[in-house]
């Protein structure tokens, strides 16, 4: 290719990057602001709205077991996604996924209580999040590709990071919206109604999600796959029978990361309200630090790039074994001023070390074709066991330790040893020679497609 070629792609190439990294950040942050609102709802208002005739910690537990509900879900949404996405494309994928979010949760905000439908508000809540639960299992191993394998050599961590802001921009625009309502609307409307406001608020976020995903296409990689017809037939059975180590580390890398998540955003807002009587601090908190995850976490993934994957979450899992205990016993007698500063320390330095590289490292566990199956399928079998479960655990657990949280420490620490094992055990494309290929087989049947294309050119 001549010089003046190349230098006229170029701009088309860099063009086309940046549409898929706002396709990924947009559309992401946009699936995690319904998935994180459901969180923080299940924490501060569903257990007095759809759980009325328990006690209070006993509607608590309902409550997260709502939240939970959709973790479950999560994994048969990665099962499909990842079969319908090594088949037929990311992009289509994710459109599908944008769009039974934004429904989903549309509907939970006009969602009657149940003192007025009674048990059926109940099974309505948990039929929507179940639906949540199916988006959220599409969406992100769809956004992780799309971004990863659009990106440069030597880049990946830092593509892959966009993807994971969409969690920090979620997480702010969630919080934020939370935050927004109740100090315009007062915090017993916000009981009784107002909480219904930001809920309603996803279908404009879903449009425009939608106008910006549908300009962007499949990376080459996969798209030269899909033309020439060498796509897999079933790609989840493949994936567990050829990378079955793969599927194996992605679930062992998504267990204390995502727990200690939860534990941040979700239960520490209502351990903070049991036990210093104010749970604003929290969510004043999570607004600072949500807000420079969105810098830090592509920080973390461009430092992956350079030093490596490993090193970074094996480092970040020990901190949170560690930290969890320091954590609790400043939620209970420190000055709450200082909140805000052991979150940004549990998130931004901890939690986003781990996170921000999972996209570009996930991805190069598994082969182009069967990528898509492999990272849906370990991320979201490893967020059941953590992300999902954790409130709901977190509460049984203090409930058990009379108060105190000793055993979800304990829980937390069995938790980091698992992750620091998978890291070991993980390929890392930031130190090593990974390369972002088809399995071996396609790579043939590509190969010999080239062959008699360039045929009749030789002869």
């Amino acid at each position: 290719m001549s010089q003046a070629s190349t230098a006229s792609a170029e701009p088309v190439v860099t063009s086309t990057r940046r549409r898929v990294l706002a396709a990924s950040l947009v559309g992401t942050t946009i699936e995690w602001y319904d998935f994180y609102l459901y969180a923080q709802a299940a924490a501060l208002v569903f257990g007095a709205t759809f759980f009325p005739e328990s006690t209070p910690a006993v509607a608590l537990i309902a409550s997260f077991a709502s939240y939970g509900v959709g973790f479950l879900a999560r994994p048969l949404g990665g099962i499909v996604a990842g079969h319908l996405g090594d088949r037929i494309g990311r992009k289509q994928l994710l459109v599908g996924s944008l769009l039974l979010m934004g429904i989903a949760t549309f509907l939970i905000g006009l969602l009657p209580g149940y003192a007025t439908i009674g048990v059926w508000s109940v099974v309505a809540l948990v039929a929507l999040r179940l639906a949540q639960g199916l988006s959220a299992g599409a969406e992100w191993g769809g956004s992780a590709l799309l971004s990863v394998e659009h990106a440069p050599a030597g880049r990946r961590g830092l593509f892959g990071s966009f993807t994971q802001m969409g969690s920090a921009g979620g997480l702010l625009l969630a919080t934020g919206s939370i935050w927004g309502v109740q100090a315009i609307l007062g915090t017993d409307a916000f009981q009784e109604w107002a909480w219904r406001i930001p809920f309603l608020a996803s279908a404009v976020l879903v449009v425009i999600g939608l106008v910006i995903r549908l300009g962007v296409e499949d990376a080459p990689e996969f798209a030269k796959i899909k033309q020439a017809g060498a796509v897999r037939r079933l790609p989840v059975v493949e994936v567990l029978k050829r990378h079955p180590r793969g599927v194996l580390v992605t679930i062992g890398l998504r267990l204390v990361q995502p727990a200690w998540f939860s534990i941040l955003t979700v239960y520490s807002l209502t351990y903070l309200a049991n036990a210093r009587g104010d749970s604003s601090v929290g969510i004043t908190s999570l607004l600072i630090v949500g807000a420079i995850s969105l810098v830090s976490t592509p920080l973390w993934g461009w430092l992956s790039d350079r030093i490596g994957r490993r090193r970074i979450a094996i480092g970040a899992s020990i901190g949170i074994g560690v930290a969890v205990w320091p954590f609790f016993a400043f939620l209970d007698h420190g000055p709450l001023w200082l909140v805000w500063l052991v979150f940004l320390v549990g998130m931004n330095l901890l939690h986003d070390a781990i996170y921000g590289p999972q996209a570009a490292w996930f991805a190069e566990q598994f082969p182009t074709d069967l990528r898509y199956s492999g990272v849906s399928l370990g991320y979201q079998v490893g967020s059941i066991f953590s992300n999902g479960l954790t409130p709901l655990l977190a509460v049984v657990f203090v409930e058990l330790g009379g108060g105190s949280p000793w055993i979800l420490c304990v829980f937390i620490g069995v938790y980091a040893v698992l992750t620091t094992i998978a890291a070991v055990f993980a390929k890392d494309g930031g130190s090593d020679e990974v390369v972002l290929a088809a399995s071996d087989d396609v790579e043939a049947e590509l190969d010999a497609l080239v062959e008699d294309e360039q045929a009749p050119a030789r002869s």
